[in-house]
């Protein structure tokens, strides 16, 4: 689309200007329309030759939804921006993305629409982006309406960023959803209904998680508090999974236009790390397209296992994760394996979604980023269906010594050690499990009231790991029910000839 020379097109054309100059209405309109076959490549570019004096780009699109068979896939097309510096991997001509969740933006200097960055609009070649997500074997029919609207540019404000710290009650559990979506993306809460909803839920942090944008990272001003410490992400969307970037530093932006199969994540993952944040792989099976997790799990910081409502393929993330820990388990002589730590996060987007449910409880030494962060890529932390639940489980080996979710014991392979889970607040119906490497060993229904006790003993030769499970009631026969809550494992090291020794202080681990 050229704008340079608009006023000389007809008028009215589709694929021409009609806008009418720089007289009375100095907007300047032009329409492109097209069809995308199927087999389209993920990310089709239009440019956009934008001339001087431009105070506001508007844009609009539409698309054809022919009826298809059963189980054939529909049309669908998202769309975003790029401005003068480029469409390049990683580069810093992005300027905004909604995906499929609006039908126009704007941007301009100093506003745009939720999903865009503002900021001045300089003249070059501007891209709109359009991503068929699905294309329908007839393909995919598109019309977008680029407006400019000439005059004097407003003044950039400088964006107003959640602070790292806030007062919290110092070193504590915390409680959080790192996946949270509001009008930034495809949700439909605002920032504030988001802020509310987590104070509600007697959340202490959320992190913000929109698609493919940092939009929402400026758009938290004077909704945290000393109750309520605001994290800035995304979640980065691509066509083979969706991950967390959770806790990056405000205003950093994380590509996601690449497949599994381009063997370009390492960099992206490294590039979230390098701005202070983790790797949290997404609902890593779940059924939507593009949305299974097809990247592996070596750049990982920690997985999300429980996304939402507990459904069959948080049931199948879960014994993934499972079988990852029994990897992980080396010989006493080989030292201790990596392992990742398991989340559970809303992935709210609207009514009746619950923000927090599930949520991941953090033992953290402050209510700040680092040390919040520092808890989940350490597994210092359990995951619950909502504030009302809590837990306190950890081992103690013959001489006292300690360790709690997270941590390790160090024992003798025939130490008797005993392990103790502590419930409050759970529903009448469930029952707690207690899983090692070999399996679940230990199952037993908790009191009627929700609040008991369950203690075990075992030893580092029959168990290099246990972890704890609260489930409800099953409601399919066979299978096991809904998760309440799961704590990440304690791991017992093994070692012949050695007396215990706990690699952290008593007491850690254990709920305040």
């Amino acid at each position: 689309m050229s704008f340079a020379h608009a006023e000389d097109r007809p008028e009215n054309g589709t694929g021409t200007g009609n806008g009418n100059g720089r007289g009375s209405d100095p907007d300047r309109t032009w329409t492109l329309s097209g069809t995308l076959p199927p087999g389209s490549p993920d990310y089709v570019y239009l440019p956009v030759d934008v001339p001087s004096g431009v105070a506001e780009i508007g844009v609009s699109y539409t698309y054809g939804r022919p009826p298809v068979p059963p189980g054939t896939q529909g049309n669908a097309l998202d769309i975003g921006l790029f401005d003068e510096r480029g469409t390049a991997l990683g580069g810093r001509g992005f300027r905004g993305w909604s995906g499929g969740a609006r039908t126009s933006f704007f941007v301009r200097a100093d506003a745009a629409t939720p999903g865009y960055l503002p900021g001045p609009v300089r003249p070059g070649t501007w891209h709109i982006a359009l991503a068929p997500y699905t294309v329908a074997p007839e393909g995919l029919r598109y019309e977008v309406t680029v407006t400019l609207r000439f005059g004097e540019a407003a003044r950039t404000p400088a964006p107003v960023h959640p602070p790292e710290r806030v007062k919290g009650r110092g070193r504590a559990w915390y409680r959080g959803d790192c996946h949270l979506h509001s009008t930034h993306s495809d949700g439909r809460r605002t920032p504030a209904e988001v802020a509310a909803a987590a104070r509600a839920a007697g959340l202490d942090f959320i992190n913000s998680s929109e698609h493919n944008t940092t939009s929402a990272h400026a758009a938290w001003d004077g909704l945290w508090g000393d109750d309520l410490l605001i994290l800035t992400g995304e979640e980065i969307t691509t066509r083979t999974g969706h991950v967390l970037a959770v806790g990056t530093d405000p205003g950093v932006f994380i590509d996601w236009r690449y497949r599994a199969r381009d063997q370009r994540f390492g960099r992206y993952a490294r590039q979230v790390r390098r701005a202070g944040g983790l790797v949290v792989p997404a609902h890593p099976h779940a059924t939507c397209i593009g949305c299974a997790w097809k990247f592996g799990l070596a750049e990982a910081d920690a997985v999300e296992v429980w996304n939402g409502p507990w459904t069959p393929d948080d049931e199948v993330a879960l014994a993934e994760w499972d079988n990852a820990l029994g990897a992980s388990v080396r010989n006493a002589g080989d030292g201790p394996g990596r392992w990742l730590p398991a989340m559970g996060n809303s992935d709210a987007h609207r009514e009746p979604d619950r923000v927090g449910h599930p949520q991941t409880v953090v033992l953290a030494e402050s209510l700040s980023r680092r040390a919040v962060l520092a808890g989940i890529r350490a597994g210092r932390s359990y995951l619950a269906e909502s504030a009302a639940l809590s837990l306190s489980f950890g081992v103690t080996d013959g001489r006292g010594r300690h360790a709690g979710i997270g941590e390790r014991l160090r024992v003798a392979a025939d130490a008797p050690v005993t392990v103790r889970l502590e419930v409050s607040g759970a529903a009448a119906d469930c029952t707690v499990r207690l899983v090692t490497d070999q399996g679940v060993l230990l199952t037993a229904p908790l009191p009627g009231s929700g609040a008991g006790v369950v203690e075990w003993r075992t030893t580092p030769a029959h168990g290099a790991y246990v972890r704890a499970e609260v489930r409800h009631a099953p409601t399919v026969p066979g299978l096991p029910g809904a998760f309440a809550a799961l704590t990440n494992p304690v791991f017992l090291d093994a070692e012949d000839g050695v007396a215990a020794t706990a690699g952290h202080a008593a007491g850690a681990g254990t709920e305040h």
